[in-house]
């Protein structure tokens, strides 16, 4: 693909920035204020970072007022400065779902002649579409994804290759999901008999992914055993997530890699679960909810910040771990303390 280059000025019509500097002067690429060259813009969006920008060589720099500019630099004055870079990255490197680029439904792919393909839909190699199902308009498939039986996708979805989405799963619009996730897989539900077997539940719900929802590679997002595991409007889920059976994850939230929400919990809007949280089952968490990374969530929480295991107010749990830091001191006075008292009992 050949590359594009834009004039400062173009740049800054297509952005919507103000421009300070030379509108002739030309950008081929992106990159960091460190490793930025002339021909490159790059942004600033962070008071640590401003020694890196003095420094900086890059052609341009996306930066928001106000703020104390150099002469002869040339800038782009934004009010989100990482958004409009982020537009020029777009125009320099609009996405390849496909190293072909190819389009339409690929020989090698396996459609059952009940599914239903709307206008303009991106079928890749290998993928298979199962027995009644239905794909909105302008829908990329990607290669290896399998889509099983009664599963409905909406229009303009993304699911890159090799992602698996089971039986009468329900997708919205604009979704985008990840290599790898795997969508509709069997919640963990076991009984045990008197002789210590452990007999699989059936597990007969669905997933439902409302509008807007991005899904990380590798997340898996398990079925119900009666009614729908749902994934609110909004909400974005990074790599290597585990959504339990039967979980309602709320609408605008954010949850990061490696977290765990055990089933039948839910969540309200605008939730933030960092790295690692793990939520016990059956719980829920009020709109706003944060938790720092690593946290064990064992009870329901309402809305605030937390921290640490079991979870506790993120006040509570900073002054918890600067008293851990400082044990080792706090053991030696209580041993010093011990001495003292042990030679005044003995006078």
């Amino acid at each position: 693909m050949q590359k594009k280059n834009y004039s400062l000025q173009e740049l800054a019509s297509l952005t919507e920035c103000k421009l300070l500097g030379n509108p002739q002067h030309i950008i081929s690429n992106v990159a960091d204020l460190d490793n930025a060259t002339d021909q490159d813009a790059s942004f600033f969006a962070n008071i640590r970072y401003r020694q890196s920008m003095i420094k900086s060589k890059a052609g341009v720099i996306f930066i928001e007022e106000p703020l104390i500019l150099e002469d002869g630099r040339n800038y782009l004055i934004s009010k989100q400065p990482s958004r409009s870079f982020q537009q020029l990255v777009d125009l320099l490197h609009p996405l390849r779902k496909t190293p072909s680029g190819f389009i339409g439904i690929h020989p090698s792919a396996t459609i059952h002649p009940t599914a239903q393909i709307g206008d303009s839909v991106t079928i890749g190699p290998q993928a298979v579409v199962d027995e009644g199902v239905k794909i909105g308009s302008r829908t990329f498939i990607g290669a290896g994804v399998y889509v099983g039986p009664d599963t409905i996708i909406g229009c303009d979805c993304t699911i890159y290759p090799h992602v698996v989405l089971r039986e009468e799963c329900v997708v919205g619009d604009r979704v985008v999901i990840q290599p790898g996730a795997v969508i509709g897989s069997c919640g963990f539900g076991f009984t045990t008999d008197r002789e210590g077997n452990h007999i699989k539940l059936n597990q007969v719900g669905n997933v439902n992914i409302e509008n807007d929802v991005e899904i990380g590679a590798n997340t898996t997002i398990d079925r119900s055993r009666f009614k729908s595991t749902v994934i609110g409007r909004g909400t974005k889920i990074d790599n290597l997530v585990q959504i339990g059976h039967g979980v309602e994850v709320g609408p605008y939230n954010l949850i990061i890699a490696q977290t765990a929400i055990a089933g039948s919990s839910s969540t309200g809007k605008h939730v933030v679960l960092a790295g690692q949280v793990a939520v016990a089952g059956h719980l829920h968490l009020d709109d706003g909810v944060m938790v720092a990374g690593k946290s064990g969530v064992t009870k329901s929480l309402k809305t605030g910040k937390y921290g640490g295991t079991p979870a506790v107010p993120i006040t509570e749990y900073n002054r918890n771990e600067v008293f851990l830091k400082r044990i080792e001191t706090y053991v030696n006075q209580i041993k010093s303390l011990e001495t003292r008292i042990q030679k005044l009992e003995l006078k």
